[in-house]
């Protein structure tokens, strides 16, 4: 049997289990990515309006070493900025502002980046995004370095990667 017969075969087969529930993981849906002690989960971000100039990036960072590290900064393919950002009410009121010195990432410990929360703001985007795309960016940490990464563009509607929008979750 050839690869290609056999990755349709695969495919038919994980999405045959899925669609009968029978609580099969599907390995190509998953997105992941590691750099040294940091271990990267599915980043994704929302389709966005036609002429938005702007959009939120999301996802979990775990860091299984021994040293705290920081998120200071990436790029996104078609935008022109690229920056980590915080959401949080203070005195009653939703405030935003970009995190100075970067996202601690603390030893043995995960931060999850999420709407309403901790994100990245892409900023001067140069065309909107549309739901099912995959946009190469990069994520840069102070110790670990840099690794390259592929953004999923979720629905609109989108809140987080248990939501049934979020089609490509856990």
């Amino acid at each position: 049997m050839t690869n290609t017969a056999f990755t349709r075969r695969a495919a038919l087969a994980l999405g045959l289990a899925a669609t009968l529930g029978l609580g099969v993981a599907a390995p190509a849906l998953a997105h992941g990515y590691k750099l040294g002690a940091l271990s990267i989960h599915h980043p994704w971000t929302r389709a966005t309006a036609p002429g938005a100039k702007v959009a939120g990036g999301f996802f979990e960072v775990k860091n299984d070493g021994k040293e705290a590290d920081k998120l200071i900064g990436g790029t996104f393919e078609g935008a022109e900025r690229f920056e980590v950002h915080e959401m949080k009410v203070e005195n009653g009121v939703m405030t935003m502002r970009q995190v100075q010195g970067g996202l601690a990432i603390p030893a043995g410990g995960s931060v999850t980046l999420k709407p309403g929360s901790y994100h990245v703001m892409l900023m001067g985007l140069k065309s909107s995004l549309s739901e099912g795309e995959r946009i190469k960016g990069t994520l840069k940490f102070e110790k670990a370095g840099s690794v390259d990464v592929e953004f999923v563009v979720e629905a609109m509607s989108a809140k987080d990667s248990k939501d049934p929008a979020h089609k490509h979750g856990s």
